[in-house]
């Protein structure tokens, strides 16, 4: 696969092109996977003291955002289109989430992925995501 993005490009772009929110994220990992990591802080919790359903959204699309990033360079315009994500289980306290993102369709103008969340040291994932994103036309 010819990767146009490391995990240190990313995590770099992330930082420079969304500073308000790159705090809240690390790649962990990239390549045929990625890897996304949500520091959660008390900012992410909802009343009763779980992660909140957004803050899951927000990792799930970041992590195919940066997916595709990874695949395409740094298209800063990309968006989503669609997604749709299901809730499966309470997050463990206090715990870090991490999104696990798979490309399933990489085309000219859509992208379609998958997105596993998961609560660090918990068995199973949190929530499921699949996200389709739209792709701006290359200059």
């Amino acid at each position: 696969m010819d990767w146009k993005m490391d995990r240190a490009a990313l995590n770099a772009f992330l930082r420079e092109a969304f500073p308000q929110v790159a705090d809240d994220f690390h790649v962990d990992a990239a390549g045929e996977t990625l890897a996304l990591r949500l520091a959660v802080s008390d900012r992410h919790l909802r009343p009763g003291g779980t992660v909140s359903g957004p803050t899951m959204f927000a990792l799930a699309d970041v992590a195919l955002y940066l997916a595709i990033l990874q695949r395409l360079g740094p298209v800063a315009l990309a968006v989503t289109t669609n997604c749709s994500i299901d809730f499966m289980r309470r997050p463990a306290a206090g715990a870090d989430l991490i999104g696990t993102a798979h490309i399933l369709k990489l085309g000219r103008v859509l992208a379609v992925g998958d997105v596993l969340i998961h609560s660090e040291g918990q068995e199973g994932p949190v929530a499921r995501a699949s996200l389709t994103y739209s792709i701006p036309p290359t200059p």
